[in-house]
């Protein structure tokens, strides 16, 4: 049987042929381009010619582009669409990977070479592309273990082996919990819920093959009930199965992976000679310590904890005159707290949503991207991995530029959250390759022939991951390993964050958010009401991702816990974590941190990245113009199109001539007048 994975792709763009590729193709594709990577690293390694950069760097990028194109797909369709067979080729693949990847990592005579090239780089006449390439390439291998030797050696690849299994297990895990529960509403329960929130209740009940409307635990959906059922019994039950995702005894219960992840992180850290994970992990990021980290997070905890306090104290007034005795609990705050923001901003999240399709809020992204760097998208009609993923070439000036995908609709076989990944970098090393850049989100779906409409978050979360996409789309590098998002973890956040900013433009709103059955604009009172309460609740949404973060950072800085559940409590109680607020992703469900190593010990990133983007964006309100040529020039040639080949802090001070304070974060925020 033909196997398309292992053909070249004669498709637009190149694109892979989804119409012909079935999961059963994965695993011998992977084997194959397993055998031929190891090949052909076995040669460079045993290469009897000396070193040069060309022979042993340029080799060993492109010694796993077959092995990368298959990953691409295969992760790409089974973090957005899985099934019993996907989540079994992960578990199939993850030791798998970890164990090719040490093979790699321990291979001595290839670590020599690029050892022998990195002693002589002052006499190579290499480009500074090149001399940043060899410095991360030896620098990646000395952090895999390439420098240790017997037991250690031995013990660090199982520990990595174990730790790929156990991130697959805990993904999986949270998938499961997030697709089999759900919760029937009787028509007693649509009781004050908005059509929007109805229609979406009974679209996914559907899908489901309920008798009605259901709640799922897919943020879009979960949230506007919290915000907006009156029922708080059954507010309550959907706040805790919410919390309880990974924590459910069973199976699926990700506790105990949690505590073994967390020592395992740092057997791994101290065989590489780190006191801590932390240490280990900080090492290459802007932030380089725990403490940098530390210090930058309380700044910020103090004013947003004071600030929570404030709003928590009226919320609870608002609870009791309900009648209601006791506390203000984490499963009232959202009801409370958007009662408040329409009797004080005279905002309803109901009658914003109409404005806020999503067709439209895509236009309006492509819109920004237009003015500031050029850039057209064009549907094309072409198959994907789902009936729901759209399209589009992107194109400058009439050349090709990228190609986008947008996955954008909530369902049982997508993983929570929103990401961007690219099934394609760029680079010019083997040839000119434009990207092949995916946006995944969970908006919920409407019913057939209805408009999607979002909430001001979720609009918010469109830029945000578009905002990386345009980090792969502009990149404009000769090497695979640097291009894109292959930058510091605390900097990779800073387009993606900072892209939101333009959703706040008041011009762009005017242009694009346009009611969906009226076609009229927003009004200018709402829309002027909408960007006044921008930072309405931001105590409660600095507070939530704060105390997640020191949690992160607690877990990995010091001895590992024994039972991370204790250890999240004690932080939580240290910094004294408001009662009815809780943490953003408690441990259970922090698949940013358990999933895999990304945001280990780096969930600060967000906060670190939007230090930055405050202060990037007030570059452009500095000079009146949101979309002045210069520095959206500036901002690609810098930051957009340099991927790693520059240090994330020379590239920040080359856009703005400086790096930048906490108090535009502050400021931006609205916590810079808090107690």
């Amino acid at each position: 049987m033909t196997n398309p994975l292992l053909q070249d792709w004669d498709t637009p763009f190149g694109l892979p042929p989804f119409n012909l590729i079935e999961d059963d193709h994965f695993a011998p594709a992977v084997d194959q381009a397993l055998d031929e990577a190891r090949a052909k690293i076995k040669a460079i390694g045993e290469n009897p010619e000396p070193p040069t950069f060309e022979n042993t760097i340029e080799a060993l990028e492109l010694a796993e582009v077959d092995l990368g194109r298959i990953f691409g797909v295969f992760y790409g369709v089974a973090g957005a669409d899985s099934n019993p067979k996907r989540e079994e080729l992960q578990r199939e693949f993850a030791p798998k990977l970890s164990a090719f990847g040490s093979e790699v990592s321990e291979n001595k005579d290839l670590f020599q070479r690029i050892d022998t090239l990195w002693q002589q780089r002052n006499a190579l006449d290499l480009t500074d592309e090149q001399q940043r390439v060899l410095m991360l390439s030896r620098r990646g291998f000395v952090r895999q273990g390439a420098q240790l030797e017997g037991e250690k050696s031995d013990r660090l690849r199982e520990v990595k082996s174990r730790l790929s299994v156990l991130g697959t297990e805990f993904t999986q895990n949270l998938l499961a919990d997030e697709r089999d529960w759900f919760m029937p509403l009787a028509e007693a329960g649509l009781e004050g819920l908005p059509d929007f929130v109805i229609a979406s209740a009974r679209a996914v009940g559907a899908e489901k093959e309920a008798d009605g409307p259901v709640v799922t635990l897919s943020r879009s959906l979960i949230v506007p009930f919290l915000q907006f059922s009156p029922r708080r019994d059954l507010r309550q039950k959907a706040y805790e199965a919410w919390a309880a995702r990974g924590a459910n005894g069973g199976k699926t219960d990700n506790r105990g992976i949690a505590a073994e992840t967390l020592k395992l992180r740092e057997e791994r850290a101290q065989l590489l000679g780190y006191d801590t994970f932390s240490d280990y992990k900080l090492e290459t990021e802007m932030a380089g310590t725990p403490d940098a980290v530390r210090d930058l997070l309380m700044q910020v905890w103090a004013p947003a904890k004071s600030s929570a306090e404030a709003d928590a104290d009226v919320l609870e007034a608002m609870l009791h005159n309900d009648g209601y005795e006791g506390p203000l609990e984490a499963w009232d705050w959202r009801y409370y707290s958007e009662l408040r923001r329409k009797a004080e901003h005279d905002l309803d999240e109901a009658e914003l949503k109409p404005y806020l399709q999503l067709d439209r809020m895509i236009e309006a992204s492509f819109a920004c991207a237009n003015r500031l760097f050029g850039l057209e998208f064009v549907p094309l009609d072409e198959t994907s991995y789902h009936n729901d993923v759209r399209i589009w070439n992107v194109t400058r000036d009439g050349a090709h530029v990228a190609v986008f995908i947008g996955d954008y609709f909530a369902r049982a076989s997508k993983r929570s959250g929103a990401w961007c990944m690219a099934m394609r970098a760029q680079q010019r090393l083997a040839g000119d390759i434009q990207p092949h850049v995916v946006n995944v989100c969970n908006f919920a779906k409407p019913p057939e022939g209805e408009p999607a409409l979002l909430s001001y978050d979720d609009a918010r979360t469109l830029f945000h991951e578009f905002g990386h996409a345009l980090h792969q789309m502009l990149s404009n590098v000769t090497y695979e390993s640097i291009s894109g998002t292959s930058v510091a973890r605390d900097f990779v956040e800073l387009p993606s964050q900072l892209y939101e900013h333009w959703l706040e433009v008041p011009e762009v709103l005017a242009e694009f958010a346009t009611h969906a059955e009226t076609g009229q604009p927003m009004p200018k009172d709402m829309l002027d009401r909408m960007l006044a309460a921008a930072t309405y609740d931001m105590g409660f949404q600095t507070v939530e991702y704060v105390a997640s973060a020191l949690v992160d950072l607690a877990f990995h800085d010091g001895p590992a816990p024994a039972d991370p559940m204790q250890k999240q409590a004690e932080v939580l109680e240290e910094i004294g974590m408001p009662h009815a607020i809780r943490m953003r992703h408690a441990t259970p469900h922090f698949a940013h941190v358990f999933a895999g190593d990304g945001y280990s010990s780096g969930y600060y990133s967000y906060m670190w990245s939007e230090v930055m983007d405050a202060d990037a964006f007030a570059a452009f309100e500095e000079v009146g113009d949101p979309f002045d040529a210069g520095l959206a020039k500036k901002l690609e040639d810098t930051v957009l199109s340099s991927g790693g080949s520059v240090d994330a802090k020379e590239l920040y001070a080359a856009f703005r001539g400086r790096l930048p304070g906490v108090d535009a974060l502050l400021k931006g925020r609205g916590l810079d007048k808090a107690a």
